[in-house]
């Protein structure tokens, strides 16, 4: 490490940092809502819009999702637009499946999850052209489905009473 001036020596010690030991609680734990279950047949649908990895509310949605199913919701995901990029088994740098930085593969590991664990992911094939992706390249258990089904999947899952958990990202 270079030298310090005598300016940085002066800021880095002025306040002591980190000032709580790893470990301490500086949140509190109450729940304010009910740890919702699911009642017999209900549904929870979430619409995923957002790129893979260009911020976290594409694995964001489909944690939640993955909280509903876990909670007794039918639960599905819906990639449609750029979101369409977060169901590709291709991800990885030098070669498919190789993690060039830590989390790369998070993404592909919740959808698998997910869907061993008995949820639906489906995934738009326009939003795929639209980025030169394949549907051969989908993750293994993803559903390809036809642009114009995107608003019937809508309609199908307000019919049926579910939660639609929409998250879109430009």
């Amino acid at each position: 490490m270079s030298e310090l001036t005598d300016l940085e020596q002066k800021s880095l010690t002025e306040i002591p940092h980190p000032s709580l030991p790893e470990g301490s609680s500086i949140y509190g734990t109450t729940k304010v809502f009910p740890d919702y279950q699911a009642e017999n047949g209900e549904t929870y649908f979430t619409l995923v819009h957002g790129i893979a990895h260009e911020s976290s509310v594409s694995f964001v949605a489909i944690l939640q999702a993955t909280r509903a199913l876990r909670k007794g919701f039918e639960s599905a995901i819906y990639f449609y637009g750029p979101g369409s990029l977060n169901a590709l088994a291709t991800r990885g740098f030098p070669t498919t499946g190789t993690s060039a930085f830590p989390g790369e593969h998070n993404i592909n590991n919740a959808l698998k999850t997910f869907i061993a664990e008995g949820g639906k992911v489906y995934c738009c094939r326009f939003g795929l052209s639209l980025h030169g992706a394949r549907e051969e390249d989908l993750i293994e258990g993803v559903i390809p489905t036809h642009p114009l089904d995107v608003q019937d999947a809508i309609i199908h899952y307000a019919r049926k009473g579910a939660i639609i958990n929409s998250t879109y990202m430009v």
